[in-house]
This record gives structure tokens, C-alpha cells and sequence, in this order.
């Protein structure tokens, strides 16, 4: 019988003062090696999510509606979806929902067939050819099972980052809104059946680099998932047809050196 409460990761973007403890929290807590970048000319570093860069603080200039700009901070990192579509589309089992119903990743079960990366609809999942694995977030799940705060969680200094009983959460943000008023807005909670991440934003979401404004499961996914997932039920059939869909959509796997390796 699962006992363990429903999780909400709540990130106020108001309160995030860009300080990257978050970013250095979860390298250090999962043990991810160290990305050599290049000066890009701006703060933001790496430039976006890698297989070894689960959580990244997004840096935006942006120019409000009375012409001055202004920095907008977002931290960046799996959404963690009710009805996700990288469950839908793994034929392996490596991704699954935990009892907190937050997306975890078995990853000696992955096959590296990259439908994760292709179905995700907020571009979270990253490929290393090098391991041939995916990689993401799994919000701390070894902490959370143990009643522990999320590594970024626990290291943020303002209170930006928040994680407790999903309905509890969700009333937070929306009477954190409510109190900001203007263009404030809850981000999440009604996206793909709900997200256990969301977002309080300061702005409207299409202000966001890097963030949809109406995400969806890909129709490519319900294919999957009604039609040749099944196959997963019969040991290899999984391997096989994870093969067989990607071939369909991407043509012959290819080394993918963008994300290492």
C-alpha cells in the first residue's frame, strides 16, 4: 500500500536571485562530472541542459512594458508530468512513476533509444552517446522516499524553491499570485494532465526562453503507446520495438554527439 504523500516542487521566480546554489547542489548530490564550456557572453552557464546538467539557471534581459529591462531568473529542470510522455514512450522500463507519482529513472534499464528526448514536450531528457543512456532529473528521489528535501531544494538561500503536499502547494502558488497581481501567473498545474513541478512567473510564459506555452504529449506518443509499447510485455519486444519506432520516425540511430561523447 503506497502511504507516501503526493509531491509539488514549487519555484517562485520572483525569489530566485540567480545565485546557482541549486545547480552546484544537484552536481554535487548526483555526482555529475564537470562540463567544459566557452564564454558565450552571458551569465548563463552551460548554455542549456546537458546529460550531466540536470538542473540550470536560465538568465533573460528583458524589456517590461514601461521600457526599462530588467534580469528574469528560471531555474530549469524536469517537470516531473502527471501524464508523461517519456513514460509513455520507454520500452524498457527505465522510466516510471515513483509512489510521490514524480518521474524516476532505473537507468541500467535504458537502451538508449532516445524516445524520451524525442517525446518530452518541455526538451528535458538528455542522450550521451558515450554511455548510450538518457539522462535527467529524478528530483532527488533517494532523498525524497526518505522524507528529505530535493539537494536543490535544500541549498536554495530565499526560499525560491519549496517542495510539500501537492494540493498545498498548488493553493501557495496561487495565493502568491494573487498577492503579485499584474501579469503573475501559475505555470504547470494544467498542462498534461498537471505537472509536480510549477512555477510561479512574474510574467506571461511566452516572455520565457525555453518555455512552451501549451505543451503536449506528441500525437506520435498515443501511436506508441497504444499500438507498440505492448511489445515491451514480452522481454525483448521491448528492445525490439523501441527499435522499430525509432526507425519509423528518425530513421537509423546515429551517434549523438551533442550531448557528450
Amino acid at each position: 500500500m503506497n502511504n507516501k504523500p503526493e509531491l509539488v516542487k514549487l519555484i517562485d521566480t520572483t525569489l530566485c536571485t540567480a545565485c546557482r546554489g541549486c545547480q552546484v547542489a544537484c552536481k554535487q548530490w548526483n555526482e555529475l562530472p564537470g562540463l567544459k564550456t566557452k564564454q558565450l557572453g552571458t551569465y548563463q552557464n552551460p548554455p542549456d541542459l546537458q546529460w550531466n546538467t540536470w538542473t540550470l539557471i536560465r538568465f533573460q534581459e528583458y524589456e517590461n512594458k514601461h521600457g526599462n529591462f530588467q534580469w528574469i531568473f528560471r531555474k530549469d529542470g524536469c517537470m516531473h508530468c502527471t501524464d508523461a510522455a517519456c513514460v509513455k514512450v520507454c520500452p524498457s522500463g527505465s522510466l516510471y512513476y515513483t509512489p510521490m507519482k514524480t518521474v524516476g529513472i532505473h537507468r541500467d534499464k535504458c537502451i538508449g533509444c532516445k524516445e524520451c528526448v524525442a517525446a518530452c514536450p518541455f526538451h528535458i531528457p538528455k542522450y550521451d552517446s558515450k554511455t548510450d543512456k538518457v539522462y535527467k532529473c529524478d528530483l532527488c528521489y533517494s532523498r525524497i522516499r526518505e522524507s528529505h528535501a530535493p539537494a536543490c531544494v535544500k541549498s536554495c538561500p530565499t526560499g525560491a524553491l519549496t517542495i510539500g503536499n501537492k494540493d498545498a502547494m498548488i493553493k501557495k502558488a496561487y495565493d502568491r499570485v494573487k498577492k503579485l497581481g499584474g501579469d503573475a501567473n501559475v505555470y504547470g498545474d494544467k498542462y498534461v494532465n498537471g505537472t509536480h513541478v510549477i512555477y510561479i512567473l512574474q510574467f506571461k510564459p511566452e516572455v520565457y526562453d525555453e518555455l512552451p506555452v501549451n505543451p503536449k504529449v506528441p500525437a506520435s506518443v498515443m501511436i506508441w503507446k497504444d499500438l507498440l509499447k505492448p511489445l515491451s510485455l514480452l522481454g525483448a519486444g521491448g528492445v525490439l520495438g523501441g527499435a522499430f519506432f525509432h526507425y519509423m520516425i528518425h530513421g537509423p540511430k546515429v551517434p549523438d554527439d551533442q550531448n557528450g561523447g
